[in-house]
C-alpha cells in the first residue's frame, strides 16, 4: 500500500508513514515507529492518537511500556464508508445552504467617467428581450453614447424598449420618434419623477443604476429586486400617458 494511496483514502501524510511503519514492524512501541516512519516523536505519538480514532492502530500497556500495533488495513474501507454514511446524512442541510448563497443578489460597482457604459454594454447582451429604463434630460445623451452607439445596436439586436422620461422639451421630441427607434416612451411630469440617477431593468434578473454625476454605476443580478423595481416601472407606466 503506497502513501499517496494512503492520503487518498483520507490520512494525512504523518498518518500514513505511520500506519506504513506499524504494518512492517507489527506490534512495536513509539519509539520504534518514530525510527520507522522517519517522523517526529512528538508528531507520531499525535499520528497514534489519530488512528486510534480511525480504528487503524490499537495499543495495549506490556511491562509498563506502551505497545502499537496497525489494525487489519481491511478497516480503512469501513472508515470511509463511515465518512461516506456521515456525508449523505448531511447533505441536505449543505445542498440548502449552497441554495441560500445562489439566492444572494450578485453585485458588481463600477466607477469613473465611463462606469454608465458598463451597464448599457450588459443590456445589449440579452438580444430578443425588453429593456426598461428610466431617464432624465442631463443624462439622455451623454457623449452622443445612446443616438450614435447604444440606440442601434439596441434596435439590431431586437431588445425592444419602454422607457419613462422626465418631462422635457427635449425628451418630448425624442418621445415623438419612439417607434422608429424600436421604443415607446411616457412623459412623466418633472414634479412626480424628480429622478436623479438612471435605472435600466433588463433580461432575467438584472437592473442597472447609472449616477452620472457621481460618475459611478452599478448592476444587480437578484430576481427579486429585478421584479420588483419591474412592478414599480408598470405602476408608473399604466399611471401616464
Amino acid at each position: 500500500m503506497h502513501l499517496e494511496e494512503l492520503k487518498k483514502a483520507g490520512l494525512s501524510e504523518n498518518e500514513a508513514k505511520v500506519y506504513l511503519a506499524a504494518l512492517e514492524l507489527g506490534e512495536t512501541s513509539v519509539y520504534r515507529l518514530a525510527k520507522k516512519s522517519g517522523v517526529k516523536r512528538t508528531t507520531t505519538y499525535l499520528a497514534v492518537e489519530n488512528l486510534k480514532e480511525k480504528g487503524l492502530m490499537s495499543e495495549y500497556m506490556r511491562d509498563n511500556v506502551t505497545v502499537c500495533y496497525a489494525e487489519n488495513p481491511k478497516k480503512l474501507t469501513a472508515h470511509l464508508e463511515e465518512r461516506k454514511n456521515a456525508l449523505e446524512k448531511i447533505m441536505p442541510e449543505l445542498l440548502a445552504f449552497t441554495n441560500l448563497i445562489d439566492k444572494k443578489p450578485k453585485i458588481r460597482y463600477f466607477e469613473g467617467r465611463d462606469a454608465y457604459r458598463e451597464v448599457f454594454s450588459d443590456v445589449l447582451r440579452y438580444p430578443d428581450n425588453e429593456m426598461l429604463g428610466t431617464f432624465n434630460e442631463k443624462f439622455w445623451d451623454w457623449e452622443n453614447y445612446f443616438t450614435s452607439y447604444f440606440m442601434p445596436k439596441r434596435k439590431e439586436k431586437k431588445i425592444w424598449a419602454r422607457i419613462l422620461f422626465q418631462d422635457s422639451e427635449t425628451l418630448r421630441s425624442i418621445a415623438h420618434e419612439a417607434e422608429k427607434h424600436f421604443f415607446q416612451s411616457r412623459l412623466v411630469p418633472s414634479e412626480k419623477f424628480n429622478i436623479q440617477i438612471e435605472m435600466v431593468v433588463y433580461g432575467k434578473d438584472k437592473v442597472g443604476y447609472v449616477s452620472y454625476e457621481e460618475e459611478m454605476a452599478i448592476i444587480i443580478e437578484s430576481y427579486k429586486i429585478h421584479n420588483t423595481q419591474k412592478s414599480f416601472f408598470e405602476v408608473i407606466w399604466d399611471s401616464v400617458k
